[in-house]
């Protein structure tokens, strides 16, 4: 038997269907990958039924009373056609309404790698870990510098390496070194080449958006192949508090209409987006997040959402944002019991620090944010590993720590199997009083496979320790991400798709000016 908890999915729950995928491309030899994570572990709830339902009439309060602005006329007429009422540019919501249209959305789907093999399932017990986004900064070594368009693709091949990772995410890094108005292309062609992985979608523009919504329906077979079963995740931000741009509107217009999942994430720092206090946070970010979602479903209902969070606090000394802190734990918790409350998927999470390097500090506030994710059994985590400095920095060596923190917690959150074998009383019979175990058949049947064994952590002793150089964890977690670069073998893709692909970034860029 099991210590933990039966999966809590019924019959009459959604089932895990296998993503259809090109023929051409599934048919193709491949290494095996694990399965995806799945936490049947009990999730961590700190919200009273009290405390959720004073949550819900607060929300209802801020969409109706003070409302949401939307900085698009496509989105403003959308409102106003169902019956909302507009005054410019904001939407004061019916929360009713608001609700209606949250019931659209899909509690569970799925999302189809080009290996099918690592196909994710979103929302239930599925966890799925996908790499830092956004910094426009890289650290190797002792080097902080611009990100550019190689470490972009050494920090795919890192993705492709680790199986603790479902997705290389999106902006892995801002290759900076590239034209911005046609990057997209070059990075939204890396993806799907060099990881057999789920990917993320290109969100600057609604232009962006369609050049990679057209190269997914290339390497999935059409688009009505994606729109069946979706190819990427893009994450939609609000412009907290209670604003929605015109830039991520665009995207979201264009992501929605094919069926592609989108996040819509309220970015909220509390006191800088937000009031100071938790419960305030909330509540906004319960508007924020449900009213983008409301907007996705008009444009196609049942388009799959994920309810989004980014929620974390600022330093009230200083003004600078901070990550790993006790109260963004703590939002994160709620978080997830909120998301459940509507039935939904949601997001949040990942390796976050304040921290300039890959030290301590790194480390603990990465574990700050990673346990509690787990503990709220988070459906898509971003920002898993590499994340520095703020959000700023992708590091190479802090991408290797936070994949060993990852790892270990799912290896942690595994049920324990407890059996005649794992009770192991032929073992006492055996070694008797006083004896020991480790040349038991007991422990010579499993001491390869007992224990779990880190792959950057050192237990050498002192000696063996300085024997090998000395090295800290950042010094071996680098020599580790320079080691999977150079070993990196690519993952087989059909030659035809990949040139359509090549010729579609080519004539892309030229017709963009670059």
């Amino acid at each position: 038997m099991r210590v933990g908890p039966a999966s809590r999915h019924t019959a009459d729950d959604v089932a895990v269907r296998p993503s259809p995928v090109s023929r051409r491309v599934g048919r193709q030899r491949r290494r095996r990958s694990p399965p995806m994570f799945q936490n049947v572990m009990p999730r961590y709830e700190i919200l009273s039924q009290d405390a959720l339902a004073t949550l819900d009439a607060a929300w209802r309060r801020l969409v109706s009373e003070i409302g949401v602005e939307f900085v698009s006329d496509r989105a403003i007429e959308m409102f106003r056609a169902a019956g909302q009422k507009v005054e410019d540019h904001t939407v004061f919501l019916d929360p009713e309404f608001v609700l209606e249209q949250v019931a659209k959305a899909p509690r569970e789907f799925d999302v189809q790698a080009r290996n099918p093999e690592r196909s994710v399932h979103i929302g239930g017990d599925s966890m799925v870990f996908g790499a830092v986004y956004g910094p426009p900064f890289v650290r190797q070594g002792d080097v902080r510098r611009d990100g550019t368009m190689e470490d972009y693709r050494n920090f795919l091949k890192l993705a492709q390496s680790f199986d603790v990772l479902d997705s290389a995410g999106g902006v892995v890094n801002e290759p900076n070194d590239t034209p911005l108005d046609s990057r997209h292309l070059d990075m939204t062609y890396a993806l799907q080449t060099l990881t057999d992985k789920i990917y993320m979608g290109n969100v600057v523009s609604g232009v962006n958006a369609a050049d990679t919504i057209a190269m997914g329906a290339i390497l999935f077979g059409g688009r009505d192949k994606i729109e069946e079963t979706p190819c990427s995740i893009s994450l939609i931000n609000c412009n907290s508090p209670l604003r929605w741009d015109d830039r991520m509107l665009d995207a979201l217009f264009e992501y929605a209409a094919a069926g592609q999942p989108v996040v819509l994430t309220p970015f909220i720092l509390m006191g800088a987006m937000s009031p100071v206090t938790i419960p305030a946070a909330l509540v906004q970010q319960i508007a924020e997040a449900l009213s983008g979602i409301a907007l996705a479903q008009l444009i196609r209902p049942g388009c799959p959402v994920i309810f989004g969070s980014f929620l974390s606090n600022i330093d009230m000394q200083s003004g600078s944002p901070t990550f790993g802190t006790p109260e963004s734990g703590i939002g994160l918790l709620c978080t997830g019991q909120i998301a459940r409350h509507f039935g939904l998927p949601f997001r949040t999470g990942g390796g976050l620090t304040s921290s300039q390097l890959p030290d301590a500090q790194a480390g603990y506030e990465a574990l700050m944010t990673l346990m509690p994710t787990f503990l709220a059994g988070t459906n898509w985590v971003m920002h898993t590993a590499g994340w520095l400095d703020g959000g700023l920095v992708a590091s190479y060596e802090k991408f290797v720590v936070d994949c060993q923190i990852t790892e270990m917690l799912q290896h942690e959150f595994k049920p324990l199997e407890i059996d005649e074998g794992s009770i192991a009383f032929d073992a006492h019979q055996e070694v008797g009083h006083g004896g020991h175990f480790l040349g038991a058949m007991h422990t010579m049947e499993r001491f390869r496979t007992c224990f779990y064994r880190p792959f950057l952590s050192s237990s050498d002793n002192y000696e063996k320790w300085m024997r090998g150089g000395a090295l800290d964890a950042a010094a071996r977690a680098g020599k580790i991400a320079t080691a999977k670069i150079e070993a990196y073998e690519p993952p087989p893709i059909d030659e035809a798709i990949r040139l359509e692909l090549e010729e579609y970034v080519v004539r892309r860029r030229a017709e963009l000016g670059d």
